[in-house]
């Protein structure tokens, strides 16, 4: 008997919790993952009874790739405003002046591309108010059903909360198609699930802090197809593709069910975050997924480490201050930095009374969610992807600073913060 499918469970509202058993919606009205949707986009887009007038925002890569099918097959039947951005950066100016730039009567946002695009869709949609729908245009990141945008505002990258899209429309044939970078930067997204549920986990077991099942239960299937034989991915096999465009999808569902990005952005996201704000001016940017795939292969190896460790680990006394950060920061930044951060230093004496105390269970629970670090890489090695800081172009000078810092990008409590105070 075929299992049900998750993605048709959440939009009809039916997928049932595997802890609570409740009931989960998610706030798409549709999602759809089509060998090809070439000659139905004005089918679907009509079908969510939204309007008669759209706005296109897209860049002049995926106007080519996609936007440019996408306007002609609206503007049969509706009135399609394009707007065709040069080189965008999802930051707050992006946001506010695409905000200004959206005419006025639009009845919704189509937002065709990947990350970047998706970002700036979402948060300007947000600002006016409007629904958005997103064409992708290749697998390369899970924000497509989340309810977060990446912005970057006052020079550091934050996740804000926006709006799921109403509708996530991924044609397979175009996926695959697309550069093999940004389908490799997809697997290196998705490779970051055991250390992302590894470090929630850590920060549930150890803080108390609120922890969900059902994002990691959700994509679990889908996960298993895409590691096993990430070589068929980058071969541009389109039941690879299908497996990445799930996990996908299903990932950014996890976040958006727990109203935020916990599932999906931990550790190895505030790393990659802070090779972003020090990346040496002059050399090449690698893409989101490329550095998450690095970031989670030196994450797992510092989780595996401290896991391995049979007696509790003993931390010292917190000694980050709001001066160390203005400092090493910057005073704008370093001061919105402290207001995160100061909650999660946890007094000594009370975090080494719960190591002791649950340590055992904390191993446990953990090694049974996780993946070794030897099989992560290589399932990245296989399809290809960057394994290392130098096939990044990243100095090891600042990769090191970024594991010594990255932890005090945000109020997350990761195993980077166990290891920052460890007293041996």
């Amino acid at each position: 008997m075929r299992a049900p499918d998750p993605i048709v469970e959440l939009l009809a509202g039916t997928y049932a919790d595997p802890v609570t058993g409740a009931l989960h919606q998610a706030e798409s009205r549709a999602v759809l993952i089509a060998d090809t949707l070439d000659g139905a986009e004005a089918d679907i887009v009509e079908a969510l009874d939204l309007g008669d007038t759209f706005t296109i925002v897209c860049d002049r890569a995926t106007h080519a790739v996609l936007g440019a099918r996408v306007e002609r097959a609206l503007a049969s039947r509706f009135t399609v405003h394009t707007l065709v951005l040069d080189a965008p950066h999802a930051d707050a100016e992006t946001v506010t002046a695409l905000a200004a730039a959206i005419p006025p009567g639009t009845s919704a946002i189509i937002a065709v591309g990947s990350g970047t695009l998706n970002d700036l869709g979402k948060a300007t949609a947000l600002i006016r108010d409007l629904p958005q729908l997103v064409f992708a245009t290749a697998p390369s990141m899970n924000g497509y059903t989340s309810v977060s945008a990446s912005i970057t505002e006052d020079g550091v990258k934050r996740s804000i909360r926006a709006r799921t899209p109403v509708g996530v429309f991924l044609d397979l044939e175009v996926l695959a198609r697309a550069p093999l970078r940004l389908r490799r930067a997809g697997l290196g997204d998705s490779a970051c699930r055991p250390t992302a549920q590894a470090d929630w986990l850590l920060a549930h077991l150890l803080l108390d802090r609120p922890y969900h099942e059902a994002p990691f239960a959700l994509l679990a299937a889908d996960e298993a197809v895409l590691f096993a034989d990430p070589a068929a991915l980058a071969a541009g096999d389109l039941e690879a593709t299908r497996a990445l465009a799930r996990t996908l999808v299903l990932s950014g569902f996890g976040m958006t069910l727990c109203g935020g990005s916990f599932p999906a952005s931990q550790g190895e996201h505030l790393i990659s975050h802070y090779l972003e704000a020090f990346w040496p001016s002059g050399v090449p940017h690698a893409y989101h997924g490329e550095q998450v795939g690095v970031c989670t292969l030196a994450m797992a190896c510092l989780q595996a480490e401290l896991l391995a460790r049979a007696t509790p680990p003993e931390v010292g006394p917190a000694t980050l201050t709001e001066a160390a950060l203005v400092a090493h920061h910057g005073e704008l930044a370093g001061t919105a930095l402290w207001r995160d951060v100061s909650s999660k230093l946890v007094d000594s004496d009370a975090l080494n009374e719960r190591l002791s105390a649950r340590w055992p269970d904390i191993r446990a629970r953990i090694a049974a969610i996780s993946i070794a670090p030897t099989r992560l890489e290589s399932m990245l090695a296989a399809a290809g992807c960057p394994i290392t800081p130098a096939d990044l172009g990243c100095p090891d000078a600042l990769f090191a600073d970024a594991l010594r810092h990255a932890h005090e990008l945000r109020d997350r409590y990761t195993f980077l913060d166990l290891a920052a105070r460890l007293r041996s």
